[in-house]
């Protein structure tokens, strides 16, 4: 676990996930992220961009879930992929979200189905083989700030390419945080 203290708006969430027992369910993540009241000033302490790509900042862990800040520069975007086994809630914390929405083809490439746009204070979810991207296309200069539950942790999933039907197992890594760390 991150050695920065759960913020407190979090932490009712926190105590909940601390007392599962088995995956949760996908209507109750979306339950609980649209419940939260939570902001961006909230868990401004988890709030941490990389230049390159997009950034996971650890806020809790359990055996039965993890609760992440992902911090999103213009332009930035999750490689297309499904959860493999776990259960994802997001919600948006500031900026505007977009996710775009894979089936696989006859050939088995992935095909783009829509897109859809989540603003500040919206939520969405997807679990196992909702195979999805998402992205922060908003204009230069515009950050993007999500809080995910996952459901159990996500300790691998499959990442796919628009141009080839190869899928790989990939491990997004978690970036944690200790006490005196600048913002």
């Amino acid at each position: 676990m991150s050695n920065l203290p759960v913020p407190p708006k979090l932490q009712p969430l926190v105590d909940y996930l601390n007392g599962l027992t088995a995956r949760a369910s996908i209507e109750r993540l979306q339950e609980l992220l649209a419940a939260s009241n939570a902001t961006d000033e909230d868990v401004r302490e988890f709030i941490r961009f990389e230049p390159g790509h997009y950034q996971r900042n650890l806020v809790a862990i359990g055996p039965w879930y993890e609760v992440l800040v992902i911090c999103w520069r213009s332009g930035q975007r999750s490689p297309i992929h499904n959860h493999a086994q776990s259960t994802c809630g997001l919600k948006v914390l500031r900026g505007t979200c977009s996710e775009t929405y894979f089936a696989h083809s006859p050939c088995g490439q992935v095909v783009a189905l829509s897109t859809t746009e989540k603003h500040a204070g919206e939520v969405c979810a997807s679990e196992d083989e909702d195979t999805h991207q998402v992205s922060n296309l908003q204009a230069p200069g515009t950050d993007l700030v999500t809080l995910h539950i996952y459901s159990p942790p996500l300790r691998k999933m499959k990442k796919f390419s628009i141009t080839s039907a190869a899928a790989e197992d990939w491990v997004p890594p978690i970036v944690e945080f200790a006490h005196g760390e600048g913002i």
